[in-house]
């Protein structure tokens, strides 16, 4: 495709094909928005939309390469067994550099600890760390608190376990799994500005997740250490204070810890850093907009089943789900846990990176938002395995600017950024169009980032146009974005608009708002039309006619 690079990461990690049919999904049903007989959904029927698998090409087979490290044993992947670490236990490959994760089992790994922690490697080299947690469950397995902190003297006296002391209980499985000899090849990190991708074994995902509830990672406890650049990954910050959203947090987490420790999971996870050079030349695209659905009952983990689902990230992935934060990351990462793991090894995104993760699989329901959210037990996830056994549920993190002026996010340098950034994390270089599945997205950067949703609906639009995509979008409750929307979508469509030309910032003209009005005349008043796509490609644009459609409809 014109203007998009071909130095990009290959796209067959990233693109799932089937071997096993799909059985029926369970779903958490949502409460329909507005008022009984109220219209919940506009656009093309759902049914118009490409889901995965059955819009998914071939895969080639598994195999590491210079840009794709493999940590299992691909020669004995079978259907329903447990993969096998790669290489064997006893050819335990430490590597304690800058380019690699340091894992707390390393030789490498020395600090001032308790004289009774210790770090051992066996005779064989295992990935097996021995150190006071093992000895500080009693015959009832109550795990003994201070353990963890013994083994992180450095801040013992500045970390509060407090909520942990809630659920004490923690059984010897999930420290016998913190300790399983499970990763023995280094794990490269995916650093900025290089496309690569990491595939591991769900259970390999299990024992760094359980790692870093003991908080065994070193270099990894303070922002002013060496990963600095990189998200938070021990839980520490977690256990602090005693308040509700914390509470089912850990509700949520241990569940998982549950899960995988009573059943060992049998499938692979592959995380992808995407990095785009070449971006489109967005003044001369002649793309058509693609089909659009619109619904403002749902949820994209739920009816979004079987698309690019969009993960309304911070730079640094995950957000606060290792804190206090729960908004939308924070709680998909919450009910796939497995997208935690990538703040072990992921480093901030820059404008044009994104972070795609094929394969994570949801343990848990929930109910609420925010502060009123509520773990709400178990989920059976029955969403099918490619033939690299990974779940085909694709998500992507991208992260929006975050802005404390409102007026900022209508500037031409931010809103082309927010669109290279929307294209990074929808585009799939090398994929044809008839295997990609539509995007299920929404208000993302909205809320607390600040961002206005009818011009971030307008800009995912453009960007899922110009990789030929097409859109499921969710208003999350709210009607009148669901009309302006569909009601934005139908001028351009009608009137055969390209992305180019005459898609950009129409959708500032709403007099829906005070703020709205206000947006509008402040773009006049800098001589850029409030209705034309022109705000980004040309100084001024009041006579096509596409802005006198839009003027004649909104104002």
């Amino acid at each position: 495709r014109a203007g998009i690079s071909s130095s990009y990461v290959t796209s067959s990690v990233l693109h799932p094909r089937v071997c096993v049919p799909r059985s029926s999904r369970a779903r958490r049903d949502l409460p329909a928005a507005g008022n009984p007989g109220e219209v919940t959904g506009l656009g093309v029927p759902v049914s118009d939309l490409r889901r995965a698998p059955g819009c998914s090409g071939p895969l080639p087979a598994l195999k590491p390469t210079d840009s794709h490290t493999v940590l299992i044993r691909t020669d004995l992947l079978q259907p329903g067994e447990v993969p096998e670490p790669y290489p064997s236990p006893d050819q335990l490959q430490d590597r304690w550099d800058d380019t690699h994760v340091k894992l707390p089992c390393s030789e490498h790994n020395l600090f001032p600890v308790d004289r009774t922690v210790r770090l051992t490697h066996t005779h064989t080299h295992t990935l097996s760390h021995t150190h006071t947690l093992t000895h500080s469950l009693t015959h009832t397995h109550t795990l003994n608190l201070d353990a963890i902190l013994k083994y992180n003297t450095g801040q013992a006296k500045g970390w509060n376990f407090t909520a942990l002391h809630v659920y004490c209980k923690v059984k010897t499985h999930l420290l016998n799994l913190c300790i399983s000899a499970l990763c023995v090849q280094p794990i490269p990190l995916l650093r900025t500005q290089r496309c690569r991708s990491l595939t591991l074994s769900q259970e390999q995902v299990s024992c760094l997740l359980a790692n870093a509830f003991f908080c065994t990672f070193p270099r990894r406890n303070s922002r002013r250490a060496e990963f600095s650049n990189y998200p938070d990954i021990n839980f520490s910050r977690l256990f602090e204070g005693s308040s509700q959203r914390k509470q089912e947090k850990l509700k949520t987490l241990l569940w998982y810890f549950r899960r995988v420790t009573q059943q060992r999971p049998a499938g692979l996870i592959t995380y992808t850093r995407q990095c785009l050079q070449r971006l489109p030349s967005w003044s001369s695209s002649e793309k058509q907009f693609s089909k659009l659905r619109i619904s403002c009952d749902g949820s994209i983990e739920d009816q979004g089943y079987g698309m690019l689902q969009v993960d309304f990230a911070n730079r640094f992935v995950g957000g606060g789900v290792t804190g206090s934060g729960l908004v939308q990351e924070e709680i998909r990462f919450l009910i796939n846990p497995e997208l935690i793991a990538a703040r072990l090894f992921t480093e901030a995104l820059d404008d044009n990176e994104c972070l795609i993760i094929t394969g994570a699989e949801q343990f848990s329901r929930y109910s609420g938002y925010s502060d009123t959210y509520r773990w709400d037990g178990n989920h059976d996830d029955q969403t099918p395995r490619d033939e690299w056994k990974r779940r085909c549920n694709e998500i992507v993190a991208i992260d929006a600017l975050h802005y404390r002026n409102f007026l900022e996010q209508f500037h031409a340098e931010h809103m082309s950024r927010e669109l290279n950034k929307a294209f990074c994390g929808f585009v799939r270089p090398g994929v044809q169009t008839e295997n990609l599945s539509a995007v299920a997205t929404g208000n993302w950067g909205c809320g607390a980032f600040g961002g206005d949703t009818r011009l971030k609906a307008v800009l995912q639009m453009m960007a899922a146009a110009e990789v030929e995509r097409d859109l499921m979008y969710f208003t999350f409750g709210d009607a009148d974005l669901l009309r302006d929307v569909h009601h934005i979508h139908t001028l351009i469509t009608d009137a055969h608009a390209t992305v180019g030309k005459n898609a950009h910032t129409h959708t500032l003209t709403h007099p829906l708002t005070h703020t709205h009005t206000h947006t509008h005349s402040y773009l006049n008043s800098q001589g850029v039309c409030g209705a034309c796509p022109s705000v980004i490609v040309s100084p001024l644009c009041f006579s096509c006619r596409i802005c006198v459609q839009f003027a004649a409809a909104v104002l």
